[in-house]
Order: C-alpha cells, then sequence, then structure tokens
C-alpha cells in the first residue's frame, strides 16, 4: 500500500488481544483505541479467550503464543474454524511454532502496529516474520 498510514486499518474493527504481559497488553490496547478499534480483553489465558470468542463478535486477534503456563494455539483453532484473521506475536523463536500455522503471520515482539495491520487487513502473504 502506497504512502497511507496503515493503522488507519484498525478504525472501526473489533480486536481481541490475548497477551500475559500486563503492561504489553495495556499499551496495544490504548494505542489501539486510540486508532478507533474496539478492544476485546485483552485477555491472559485460553479459556478466557475462548469464552470471549463465543460471546463477542471479533474482527481479528493478536495472539501472544505464551500465556504463562499455557500455549495459544486452541485459540488459534477456534479462530481459524470461525474464519477469523489473526496474528502471532511473540518474541520466541519462530520455530516454535508449529507447522500447522505456516499459513499465519508472525509478528516479533515488539510488534509495530502498522505490520500487524497489514497482517490482519492487507492482502494475503503466507506466513511471514515481519520485523
Amino acid at each position: 500500500m502506497e504512502n497511507i498510514n496503515q493503522t488507519r486499518l484498525f478504525s472501526g474493527k473489533r480486536i481481541l488481544i490475548v497477551e500475559d504481559e500486563y503492561f504489553l497488553a495495556d499499551e496495544v490496547r490504548r494505542k489501539l483505541e486510540e486508532l478507533g478499534a474496539i478492544v476485546v480483553g485483552p485477555t491472559s489465558n485460553v479459556s478466557r479467550a475462548l469464552d470471549l470468542i463465543d460471546r463477542e463478535h471479533i474482527d481479528a486477534a493478536i495472539l501472544d503464543v505464551y500465556l504463562g503456563d499455557e500455549l495459544v494455539f486452541a485459540v488459534a483453532d477456534e479462530l481459524e474454524a470461525r474464519d477469523i484473521n489473526f496474528v502471532f506475536a511473540t518474541g520466541y523463536d519462530p520455530s516454535h511454532i508449529p507447522v500447522k500455522y505456516k499459513g499465519f503471520a508472525l509478528c516479533e515482539k515488539p510488534a509495530e502496529l502498522e505490520q500487524i495491520a497489514v497482517a490482519l487487513f492487507g492482502p494475503a502473504g503466507g506466513f511471514e516474520v515481519l520485523n
């Protein structure tokens, strides 16, 4: 996309945040709300994320891979089943993401919201590591 601000892609969208680091989750929430997004959550565990997916309309999601002692992949599976776009945001090595998720974007932390916006709402480009 040419010289437009990619973050405006968030405007009016309902974004689920699944992140166990409180300050990071709060910062992303605040930034998304400033961009006109409606934030669902944030939540720091799989069961609460699945509950939110059942009860709320969600346009897209930003998922931390490691949530304390659990992995986020059950949430990714549910989002995929509902055809809801998501990105993994992690500070860990991309090789820790199972091959099953090869078609989903991976944004290394700290991820820029411009890159996440393109990954969620821009043209599909397969599995990419976005820096």
